[in-house]
């Protein structure tokens, strides 16, 4: 009964601290100017948090060493972009130059968030049909290979009339184009990025704690254990490596909302050991992790560390600071976070009021500290 009433309080709390949070957001973006570099990081800092999320689902909780996400994030954003421009864009020949596009209507901006996650997952149920036969370092070579192909497909000039080839796509519904449903008021873009961010995150949070989610982890933990209590292998993983390509490919879209521009050319392989870094950093099978790990990340690499890369910063004469040095002091940084926390930031934790709670009660553990110790030297002298 106890522990009934403390989940109800902690989801109450959870409840509060997110309208909270939504709030803050709203009255900040309508007092701050919309240029500052903290909404610059808030959004894609929360981007990046749902497919770093997204590849933990695979990599954390079903324990399936997969470096696609980029793949898919192209898909996402693509499918995006053609969906959402309008056709008076594809008819002016301002962005399809070379090319007669061959989609000649567009569905707004939700119905084609939507699609980008299906088209993404549905690519994600052919490739995953002869890939998740493979174990370990196979699979990630072979995932790694196919989201390659997937950006040079992609570039290829015979689906030039669709993607237009390897130019850029631009123009389409970007977050400045949100508004408010039936209405013509433009909807906060940084409150949209987090909406739909923190909608698809509950969604995995619920997954990864329902009948399926327990599979999941079966399987990350003993694959023959799982198979002998009757869990099917390829179903669970197949079901898994959809489910974050889905997510996967709205994040893609929402990047490309973010960038108001899309070019195959930016899905390269370097962004998916970003993904992979921020979920190691977070740890691996973490969800809060992974989610503070990506706004430490992009807050880093875009913000904190810029003046690094400003010569007129030396001191004394010495030429340090340059062009490209924050790079170097960020990969000291990550270098120092996997020493000093070899499991990431939150290890396998979830963040949980009980443990705020505790944390104000005992905030340098001292206390329970002594009742350990206390409970050792008692086991001492009853022996």
């Amino acid at each position: 009964m106890e522990l009934r009433k403390n989940k109800r309080k902690d989801s109450l709390y959870t409840v509060i601290a997110l309208i909270a949070m939504f709030a803050v957001l709203l009255v900040m973006e309508l007092t701050m100017k919309s240029t500052s570099i903290l909404f610059t990081v808030l959004k894609k800092g929360v981007i990046y948090a749902l497919v770093a999320v997204s590849m933990n689902l695979l990599n954390g909780f079903t324990g399936l060493f997969s470096l696609g996400q980029a793949g898919f994030m192209l898909i996402g954003a693509y499918t995006y972009a053609i969906l959402s421009m309008p056709v008076s864009v594809k008819l002016s020949e301002s962005v399809y130059k070379y090319y007669d596009c061959a989609i000649g209507f567009d569905l707004g901006i939700l119905p084609s968030l939507l699609l980008a996650g299906i088209i993404a997952a549905i690519f994600a149920a052919l490739i995953g049909l002869p890939v998740l036969r493979l174990k370990s370092d196979y699979l990630a070579i072979a995932t790694l290979g196919f989201a390659e192909i997937l950006r040079a497909f992609f570039q290829w000039d015979a689906m030039g009339p669709v993607t237009n080839g390897a130019n850029v796509l631009r123009q389409y519904r970007d977050l400045t184009k949100v508004t408010i449903p039936f209405t013509d008021i433009p909807f906060p873009p940084t409150l949209f990025c987090f909406l739909v961010s923190g909608i698809c995150i509950a969604i995995i949070v619920l997954l990864i704690n329902s009948s399926y989610g327990r599979a999941f982890k079966a399987i990350r933990d003993d694959e023959i254990a799982a198979e002998a209590m009757g869990i099917n292998l390829f179903k669970h993983k197949e079901l898994s490596f959809v489910i974050s390509s889905f997510f996967a490919g709205i994040s893609g879209a929402m990047l490309a909302m973010f960038q108001y521009t899309v070019q195959a050319a930016q899905f390269k392989t370097a962004m998916t050991y970003e993904i992979l870094l921020i979920v190691v950093i977070g740890g691996i099978g973490s969800i809060t992790g992974s989610c503070i790990a990506s706004f430490l990340f992009i807050a880093c690499n875009e913000w904190w560390l810029r003046f690094l890369d400003e010569s007129s910063n030396n001191i004394l004469g010495l030429n340090i600071l340059r062009s490209g040095f924050r790079k170097v002091v960020f990969s000291i940084i990550i270098m120092i976070i996997v020493l000093f926390f070899s499991k990431g930031i939150m290890g396998e934790r979830e963040f949980s009021w009980n443990g705020i709670r505790a944390f104000l009660h005992d905030p340098f553990g001292l206390k329970a500290k002594r009742l350990k110790k206390e409970a050792k030297a008692g086991e001492v002298n009853g022996k």
